[in-house]
């Protein structure tokens, strides 16, 4: 078999192409596959490129045109060796392309290696590959070990380079590549244009994209043609990868007055332009009323709708597709998939899952990598480990499938096993890598992890990436680091509206109002539009600090400036903005208000406010429109109860409890966690499992007493058919008081306590961390389900309004 041993076959760092000609950091081609392998001698380049035609008709060669995945070729290869074929170009060019084709690049680089005399076609494989799979810095290492080489870049060459490029919004690399082109003749070639245009397009360099779109007709002018439909076909899809809804419309003028609206091809493609720049409506318009279809046509249609974030339709026209009679092909079968996840819909992901078996499209890893995904977001990440598992030839899609997964699906310490994994394996990230990870480790919550991944952010070079850097925003702000977080949003060069979301929404749930209204404003006055996510968040931190006067204002603002319709989510942000300051008929009369039906969010914020006002008899009614939306959610049922004995209505409290458990509905019991010593310590409420239970309740009782005398009185109301001491035991023993306790034990003096809680804090918890930093003389930073508490010297940062 082919030896394991590799030649790196690039330079460690990335060379300006300025550069590339530099002999001591592009070492010349070696051979080093084992020498059994090495059955060529010093063959010359014409002797190499005449290729006797017995070796086109040996078996071997049938087999490897016939190959379909990387573990036929792997079958294949020994025969090929074994009949002393490895040596011969044909056999090599095709073992290259194949496993760069099924995205082994480590095995194409041994076969390219062992070639002693190497044809520039095998240089283009190699580089195509590299581009095909991400590999975003081989391939430019890559490309300057051609250069050195004196191999004369082909056009597709730079195409490839640009769509990777692009994908990596690498603006900087970008540029020196459209310079190579230019200065390589290609500066007016139709295709490497348009990849130009692309690559500018996905680095959101609309302006460029938009020149280098404009001075292509003039060219094509200039050598005495007009655009026909095969143009016409190649520019519409850059139209639509750049999202310029303007030069789409432009280009279908021209399609209706060169006579070309009738052919399916250019529909198609005006379907697909239409849908990527946000018009899935038009799209539909032209789709419906073409009278011939082919598979693309519907494909387009179908990723349409999923790119619109409309699921259900996607479902719907796929359905039509199979009701008319057309086999679907794995980009389908992808989108299908795609749009199952995005519902939650396990059944219908299932009978797509037998689909890809009748198909026989179990082979295409693109395809098992879809159904990784699908099951990951309809919960079953069980399901798609297995397919991980079992699939051969993974790519670096499959591992971020399943990371994404695991992320997605609470599973924190599987998706670092699988990040630390790949790297033994030399699987190089990318963004989606580390976009999945850093997002995982947010619902964590711990600054030590924080840290950790924006260390190896920073060592895999992905600090200048917007996507990657607006992650580390949200976990820092979610790690309680807002003012770090702050400083990276600052240090951006480029920034996303995901960013700003980010960072609005991290001062939201610091209680951060004001702060959060003024990033608001600034945004307004700058290039970024705020979107639906973008007003959701600074209305959430409006209600987070009782600005009510500007959560109103942006409200309105949202559908009459910005053209955007509010969403259920919206409607139940305003009902809690407006029920936590207490204006409870104000909330109940905008609910009624509704242009739509009130859904358990809206109800549920109304329950909330009810709560915190102690409003019984508003709270019942809300409790009953909740009870028939959602009546197997115990969590409401936990809160009227509170409502109830708040106000020491006990039987009403039982009668809440009683229909808890005649439905066999349970209360989520309050759980904490810190991060102390690389380890996470768990605390339930009452519970003495942990190790230090008993150093834990005697230092409780001590501090109990500290507080005590500095003016802590316990808040006992909602317990009651117990003696007074028991009830302060039992307040004494909820799961943050144990957690802050554990802290306050095992740390040294000075260092902050961070906790994670599930729940909501309760009023005594609270009111007792309060008075707990100020004994102590430490900071305490709680993050429960809705917001960051930090509690310095007798204070919360929220004020007391949360």
């Amino acid at each position: 078999m082919i030896s394991s041993q590799v030649l790196p076959i690039t330079p460690t760092t990335i060379l300006p192409f300025t550069n590339v000609k530099t002999p001591s950091t592009c070492p010349p081609t070696k051979p080093r596959l084992s020498t059994s392998l090495s059955t060529t001698t010093s063959h010359t380049l014409s002797e190499r490129t005449h290729i006797p035609s017995h070796v086109y008709k040996h078996p071997s060669a049938i087999l490897l045109e016939l190959s379909s995945s990387l573990q036929e070729l792997r079958q294949i290869l020994p025969l090929v060796i074994k009949n002393g074929l490895f040596g011969e170009l044909l056999f090599q060019t095709k073992l290259v392309s194949l496993f760069c084709k099924y995205g082994s690049l480590v095995e194409a680089a041994r076969v390219f290696e062992s070639v002693e005399v190497k044809v520039d076609a095998l240089y283009h494989t190699m580089l195509k590959g590299y581009c095909k799979n991400s590999f975003l810095k081989d391939a430019l290492l890559f490309y300057c070990r051609m250069k050195f080489a004196g191999i004369e870049p082909v056009v597709y060459n730079f195409t490839y380079l640009l769509k990777v490029l692009g994908d990596y919004s690498d603006i900087t690399r970008g540029k020196e590549v459209h310079g190579q082109l230019i200065t390589s003749g290609f500066g007016s070639n139709l295709f490497a244009m348009t990849s130009v245009v692309n690559m500018y397009a996905k680095c959101r360099q609309i302006d460029d994209a938009y020149k280098m779109f404009d001075r292509m007709p003039e060219r094509d002018l200039i050598e005495g043609q007009r655009p026909d439909s095969i143009t016409l076909v190649t520019i519409l899809p850059a139209a639509g990868d750049f999202g310029s809804l303007r030069i789409g419309k432009s280009m279908h003028a021209y399609v209706i007055r060169a006579g070309f609206d009738s052919q399916v091809n250019i529909r198609t493609a005006l379907v697909d332009m239409y849908s990527k720049c946000g018009s899935v409506g038009t799209a539909r318009l032209i789709f419906n009323r073409m009278d011939e279809r082919t598979v693309v046509s519907w494909n387009s249609m179908i990723d349409g709708y999923v790119q619109s974030e409309d699921p259900g339709e996607a479902l719907e026209i796929f359905q039509k597709m199979l009701d008319g009679g057309f086999e679907p092909t794995n980009v389908t079968i992808m989108g299908a998939l795609h749009a199952c996840g995005d519902l939650g819909d396990i059944e219908r992901g299932k009978f797509l899952h037998t689909l890809v078996d009748q198909l026989n499209l179990a082979s295409d890893v693109s395809v098992m990598n879809s159904l990784i995904s699908m099951y990951s977001k309809c919960k079953r990440i069980d399901i798609a480990a297995k397919i991980f598992e079992n699939l051969q030839g993974k790519t670096l899609v499959s591992w971020n499938a399943l990371i994404l997964g695991y992320a997605q699906n609470g599973h924190v310490n599987k998706a670092l096993s699988h990040l630390c994994e790949m790297q033994s394996q030399n699987i190089k990230m990318d963004t989606f890598t580390m976009v999945g990870v850093i997002s995982a480790l947010a619902e964590l919550s711990i600054i030590r992890k924080a840290k950790w991944i924006h260390g190896l952010v920073i060592r895999s070079c992905f600090d200048n990436n917007v996507f990657v850097m607006t992650a580390l925003v949200d976990v820092y702000a979610k790690c309680g680091s807002i003012h770090i977080a702050r400083k990276l949003f600052e240090m951006m060069n480029e920034r996303h509206v995901t960013t700003w979301n980010a960072m609005i929404d991290g001062y939201g749930s610091h209680g951060l109002g004001k702060d959060a209204v003024d990033l608001f404003c600034k945004m307004q006055k700058g290039k970024i539009k705020p979107n639906d996510v973008t007003f959701l968040c600074v209305i959430s931190a409006c209600s987070h600090s009782g600005l009510v006067e500007e959560g109103l204002k942006f409200f309105e603002s949202m559908k009459n400036e910005y053209g955007l319709e509010p969403a259920m989510d919206h409607y139940g942000a305003m009902v809690d903005l407006l029920g936590r300051a207490g204006l409870l008929d104000e909330a109940w009369d905008f609910i009624q208000k509704m242009p739509i039906d009130p859904g358990i969010t809206v109800y549920g914020a109304m329950l909330g406010a009810c709560r915190i006002h102690k409003n019984i008899e508003l709270g019942e009614k809300v409790a009953m429109q909740i009870f028939e939306l959602s009546p197997d959610n115990g969590g409401y049922h936990v809160l009227l109860s509170n409502i109830y004995a708040t106000a020491s209505m006990w039987d009403k409290v039982a009668k809440v409890r009683n229909m808890m458990e005649n439905q066999g509905l349970k209360k989520t019991p309050g759980c904490s966690l810190v991060d102390l010593g690389n380890e996470f310590h768990t605390f339930y409420s009452g519970s003495t499992i942990h190790p230090q239970s008993k150093q834990i309740f005697a230092y409780l009782e001590t501090l109990r007493e500290e507080i005590k005398s500095a003016g802590y009185v316990p808040d006992t109301n909602s317990i009651h058919d117990v003696e007074d001491d028991v009830k302060q035991q039992l307040l004494n023993s909820h799961s943050e008081k144990l957690a802050i306790a554990f802290g306050l034990l095992n740390t040294s003096p000075g260092t902050t306590i961070h906790v994670r809680k599930n729940l909501r804090v309760c009023g005594d918890c609270h009111n007792a961390t309060k008075y707990i930093s100020l004994v102590s003389g430490r900071e305490i930073i709680v993050r429960d389900m809705h917001r960051f508490h930090h509690f310095r010297n007798g204070a919360c940062s929220c004020g007391d309004y949360w």
